[in-house]
């Protein structure tokens, strides 16, 4: 076996978009994303530069056992029929399992104790520490005594130590470190967390820190110090452990009969270690090695080309391939034959499982090709989730003019660069640059209108929409963008990016709350208050559900052309939007797409008959709700059980739908939808209404739970915000959505005074804000999760704190109506105030300066400062930028540059 390390291979790179320009770049609809590939831009490019961030690891990887080829001719090929052979290199993530350790053991010394942290996996383990002391209260953190320190240990700021962990010999499996400690110190507990320095990673216990509670029972004036009995190795474990930690022992002043109160210290001296040892699983994603050969023969027989693809990755491996006509390598499929077990996928590709070989750990199949075809395209599939190509392209295999263009013997003439080079992505590299260089000329920008400049960067994000979507894999990968900004005054630009997404300055105001439908005039009431809202500086109202409903909220909507609801009459409602326009407010409505209540009954007795307008049947029902008997095809979503849910694959549903929105937009003069429930049907669907109703702006909402390990919420929350941006990826980035990811955080953050969980792994914001900042909407409370549903309600008292942290930040803020009428307001509106001075939007630049325990500070477009919670920070003095506090509240405090 042949080793080599990853970094001899082409790693699997994730792309981060950081236009130097500041266009846009957003998901597309039409490309296969199948096709998987990724979209290489010049860095010197006058478009942007890419930053490609290669997966880190140093973990020796092993090739087969021939490092150039894997093909075995002697069982397919005779040496002298082989007119083409390449062997490609493939990076794949596999999760490895180790185990960490922590051991607690008594010196030779009797008096001494060494704490001893391992682990079992390969990497540059760093341990993150600090101690805790009897009588302290709250989870900070202090520095432990400098006699304490392992040698290398670095302090950090005045909380933590990093000490790194070593193997104590050559063939040692274990990286680990020592702790030595006396029993004196009134230590009461040992805080750390693992970080690999070599991918950045930091390890916890169910997203909690690593804690080794040093104190079993200490009792002072009937409260408990330090760790109760059964204290677990991390706070909130289920294990136990009855033989470790400091113990008490009995002394006269423990007796129930003795009134004396003995001092803590003397019930120190009576403590004794009882030592432990506790293993606990963990796991690393690490970056493997593999090869994938392709040899090609003419067939004396047949006079065709014959293909032999072998490959050592492990498992059932699905080529998914097809051929192409013309060096455009646009996807076709080949005529039959075709390889055992190979299937037909949606008529633009085939599927072929390899099969394995008979010796060794390899798999492959042979495919027989007609003589003109142009070139063999593939990539490998492992499961739903994962491909494998090469160099983010797909295999391309060249086969024009068989033995006369394959080259010599045994040898491919193509080089790297011209396999990995995609003409179709090519010419739109092109077409952005030559846009990009046209906008951004001086000559351009003096002579083009707004309009102009706006139709030219709707262009780029289309361009840029379909690379994107030929280039989306299965590891998260997102677009992080900056606003493209055609005006140079410091007036706020008006320039609309594109249709469902704003202009990137609106501040969101939610119209209503849950009780609001209960005074039967509400239209009447908003429109009393139309200028006092647009005053504090929004330039967004959502409104409630317009149609009549089974629900007096407007939720279970039945004729949707029926406008008469309990909010008020449709000609209150045409008067209050025409009010909200004279005062510069966009209106927003509460569209119900997911599901509609019947009028009538079926056969069976069941409400799938529907009335009204749009008198469907029960084939615009989904077939898999048991409860409502629909004809139609299964829900391409999650199913609200309390109403028939419409099924959007009908071609009568959409049409209806689509003509119903511009119905919308045209009579009542709403700018754009906040889209309710679209967990329950395909983005997909989602963007066909959008591009028919061409709104002003979008949102849906998107809320499902977010990831909890025992009742306590995990750190690393980017499964639930991918879902998030899953969505919004197929709506094509027509629409935004609330980010319920930052929410969710932010009541953990507050609640528990754990500001650390305000920063991801990689420095940036947790929530979908950072990673697709333009298409978030950010909120910390609604008419679901506040008011008298109290569904989710936010940290009572710290409301201010969740304020400052999104009208402050990147995102589409949105404030709730109950917050705005109430003791907040002058805060919010000073808030909102600083945001709008500043010129801060939904793609502005935060960078993150401190996240710890009881502070959060982040420094936005290095215009505004800010930090949340009861810890200390300032704003850096001395250097180009003097700050100067703008508004000051309890736990919170905004800094501006003068």
């Amino acid at each position: 076996m042949a080793a080599v390390t990853v970094d001899s291979l082409l790693q699997n790179p994730t792309l981060l978009f950081r236009p130097k320009s500041k266009v846009l770049l957003k998901p597309s609809r039409s490309l296969d994303c199948s096709r998987n590939r990724k979209l290489l831009l010049s860095r010197s490019s006058c478009f942007c530069g890419f930053k490609i961030k290669p997966r880190q690891t140093s973990l020796v990887v092993r090739a087969s056992s021939s490092e150039t080829a894997l093909i075995d001719n002697s069982d397919t090929f005779s040496t002298d029929d082989v007119l083409y052979k390449e062997t490609f290199p493939v990076n794949r993530i596999e999760k490895v399992e180790g185990k960490i350790f922590i051991r607690l053991d008594q010196s030779k010394n009797q008096q001494d104790w060494q704490l001893t942290v391992g682990c079992s996996l390969p990497g540059k383990w760093i341990l993150h520490w600090g101690v805790s002391y009897i009588g302290d209260s709250g989870s900070e953190w202090d520095q432990p005594p400098k006699n304490m320190r392992p040698p290398g240990s670095i302090p950090i700021r005045d909380y933590a130590i990093d000490t790194p962990l070593n193997k104590p010999s050559k063939g040692d499996m274990f990286h680990e470190v020592k702790i030595d400690f006396n029993p004196s110190n009134e230590i009461a507990a040992i805080h750390f967390v693992l970080k690999d320095e070599e991918t950045g990673a930091w390890y916890q216990h169910r997203g909690r820190d690593f804690k080794v509670p040093l104190v079993d029972y200490l009792e002072d004036d009937g409260n408990t110090v330090g760790a109760k009995r059964g204290f677990g190795v991390w706070s909130g474990a289920l294990h136990q452990f009855s033989n470790v930690l400091l113990k008490a022992e009995a002394s006269p002043a423990d007796s129930p009969n003795n009134n004396n109160n003995e001092s803590k210290d003397s019930k120190n001296k009576n403590r004794h270690l009882e030592g432990f040892y506790e293993e606990l699983s963990i796991v690393k994603e690490v970056s493997v090695g593999n090869l994938v050969s392709v040899a090609v023969r003419k067939s004396l027989e047949t006079s065709k080309l014959v293909l032999h693809l072998e490959t050592d990755v492990p498992g059932n491996v699905v080529v998914h391939w097809g051929i192409c006509r013309d060096d455009a390598k646009r996807w076709e499929i080949p005529a039959a034959p075709y390889p055992p077990e190979t299937t037909l996928f949606k008529n633009k590709a085939l599927r072929t499982l390899l099969q394995p070989k008979a010796t060794g750990n390899r798999s492959g199949a042979l495919f027989t090709l007609d003589e003109e075809v142009f070139g063999f395209l593939f990539v490998l599939k492992l499961d739903d989730n994962t491909w494998l190509k090469f160099e983010e392209n797909d295999f391309y295999v060249p086969l024009s003019g068989a033995s006369s263009v394959l080259g010599q013997h045994g040898q491919s003439e193509s080089t790297s660069e011209e396999i990995s080079s995609n003409s179709y992505t090519d010419g739109i590299i092109n077409e952005i640059r030559n846009l990009v260089s046209g906008l951004s000329s001086e000559k351009t920008q003096k002579t083009q209108t707004k309009e102009a400049q706006e139709s030219i960067l709707q262009e780029i994000e289309q361009l840029a929409a379909e690379a994107y979507s030929i280039f989306r894999s299965s590891i998260a990968t997102f677009p992080e963008e900056d606003v493209a900004e055609t005006d140079t005054d410091s007036t706020k630009p008006t320039v609309k990016i594109s249709s469902g997404t704003g202009s990137g300055f609106e501040i969101l105001c939610q119209g209503f709350n849950w009780e609001s439908h209960k005074s039967g005039r509400w239209y009447m009431e908003l429109q009393e208050k139309a200028s006092e809202i647009s005053s504090l500086g929004f330039t967004v109202i959502w409104l409630p559900p317009p149609t009549e409903s089974v629900s007096p909220e407007g939720y279970m909507p039945k004729d949707l052309y029926n406008l008469n609801s309990r909010y008020g009459t449709i000609d209150e409602l045409k008067v209050l939007v025409k009010s909200l326009h004279k005062v510069g407010l966009k209106v927003l409505g509460d569209v119900v797409l997911n599901h509609r209540c019947a009028h009538s009954k079926n056969q069976n007795g069941i409400w799938n008959i529907f009335g009204g307008r749009l008198n469907w049947d029960d084939r615009a029902v989904v077939a898999d709700d048991p409860h409502f008997q629909g004809r139609g095809n299964k829900s391409s979503g999650d199913n609200f059980h309390a109403a028939p849910n419409i099924d959007h694959s009908q071609e009568f549903v959409r049409k209806d739908l689509k003509e119903w929105l511009g119905w919308l937009r045209e009579e009542i003069g709403y700018d754009g939808w906040r889209l309710d429930f679209v967990r329950g049907f395909w983005g997909g669907y989602v963007k066909d209404y959008l591009d028919a109703s061409e709104p002003y702006f979008a949102v849906g909402e998107y809320w499902d739970s977010l990831s909890y390990t025992y009742g306590e919420m995990d750190h690393n929350q980017d499964a639930h915000r991918q879902r998030i941006i899953d969505w919004i990826n197929a709506t094509n980035g027509t629409a935004g959505a609330f980010d319920v990811t930052t929410k969710g955080i932010l009541h953990s953050a507050l609640e528990r005074c754990e500001y650390w969980r305000l920063s991801d792994q990689k420095g940036k914001p947790p929530g979908v804000v950072g990673w697709w900042p333009s298409r978030a909407v950010t909120f910390i409370e609604n008419h679901d999760t506040g008011s008298t549903q109290g569904h989710w309600r936010f940290p009572g008292g710290k409301e201010m704190q969740g304020y400052a942290y999104i009208l402050t930040h990147p995102g589409t803020p949105a404030v709730f109506y109950d917050h705005i009428f109430s003791h907040y307001r002058s805060e919010i509106a000073a808030l909102i105030s600083i945001r709008n001075r500043n010129q801060i939007h939904c793609r502005s630049m935060v960078k993150i300066v401190k996240a710890e325990r009881d502070v959060y500070a982040a420094i936005v477009d290095e215009k505004v400062a800010m930090k949340i919670g009861p810890g200390y920070y300032e704003p850096p003095s001395g250097g180009p930028q003097r700050w100067s506090v703008a508004l000051e509240g309890k736990d919170y405090k905004v800094w501006e540059t003068s």
